[in-house]
């Protein structure tokens, strides 16, 4: 599954290139589908016109502007039939011919199967970047992995059925599947220089990437436990605002100094009532999630044995 956005002279060289990788593996049953996210080039007409001549083979599926990519990966997971879902990026950086690497460890017993580029062609503050977006991710998340943003994958259909992708999360898919106790891990993949076209990111993305990593964090993690979160950033502000209070008492108690014109005084007070209204959002949290039903403890369901 390929999302596209503005890449019309990559399009049709991509498709040789997969069909070449499917006919010498001899994988007869498959498809390729085309995602079309709202481009304003002739992508949309080369996808049309590889379809009239492989329509067997070929899906399209076109949004009505530019979403993004996490709504074009969702639309097509959507309209996947196979049990087996690669995704990889229109731009020739991603190379097909890695396809037999990420089935092999599929085989083996993982259920996702991340590329890992090893040796970046991309320019150096790209690459910077990146890295320490990935340190970072990995981290926090505990998911060990070195390059959750490589657009080429590969899922297990059950994973993708468990999961929701929006915003900018498609990033962090690797992180809700292993929340969930699927499988995950990372091959090393070839990265090819971009020869045609531009990227379609800039800096700006990482710091929309943090910020839906706390959501990653609030909605994995946390989830059935919202009180502690709530409550752990209640605890750190009412120990800071004790810790200021109580450092101006002992100064008033000692009569060194008034202490009510204090700019300490009042960010004091202020910490202790945000830790309040902290700790009770967190209780307010788990009484909602306790009356809630929902398919949770469905999707950690991985097998069934039952006598007949």
């Amino acid at each position: 599954m390929i999302p596209v956005y503005n890449e019309e002279a990559t399009i049709k060289p991509l498709f040789d290139r997969i069909l070449d990788v499917m006919n010498l593996e001899e994988i007869d049953s498959y498809e390729i589908i085309f995602v079309d996210d709202g481009s304003s080039d002739r992508s949309w007409i080369e996808i049309n016109e590889l379809i009239k001549k492989h329509s067997y083979k070929i899906k399209g599926i076109r949004l009505r502007r530019n979403f993004g990519k996490s709504s074009a990966l969702s639309a097509g997971f959507k309209k996947a039939r196979g049990n087996i879902i690669f995704t990889l990026d229109a731009d020739l950086q991603d190379d097909p011919a890695e396809i037999p690497k990420f089935l092999d460890k599929l085989e083996s017993g993982y259920d996702l199967v991340s590329g890992w580029r090893k040796r970046r062609n991309d320019r150096l503050v790209k690459t910077l970047s990146s890295k320490l977006f990935n340190g970072v991710t990995s981290i926090l998340t505990g998911v060990k992995l070195h390059d959750f943003n490589c657009g080429l994958k590969a899922y297990k259909k059950e994973v993708l059925d468990c999961i929701k992708v929006y915003g900018e999360l498609h990033r962090y898919i690797p992180v809700l599947a292993h929340s969930l106790g699927f499988k995950i891990t990372e091959v090393a993949v070839e990265h090819h220089r971009r020869k045609q076209g531009k990227s379609k990111y800039g800096l700006e993305r990482y710091t929309r990437g943090f910020i839906d990593l706390l959501t990653v964090l609030a909605t994995t993690y946390y989830l059935r436990k919202p009180g502690h979160l709530f409550g752990s950033l209640g605890l750190l502000f009412g120990v800071i605002g004790v810790t200021s209070l109580g450092y101006l008492i002992v100064l008033w108690l000692m009569e060194i100094r008034p202490i009510g014109t204090r700019p300490l005084f009042l960010f004091g007070i202020l910490c202790i009532i945000l830790s309040v209204q902290l700790i009770s959002l967190g209780i307010l949290a788990e009484l909602i999630t306790t009356n809630v039903d929902d398919d949770y403890v469905d999707k950690q369901i991985c097998e069934i044995i039952e006598e007949e």
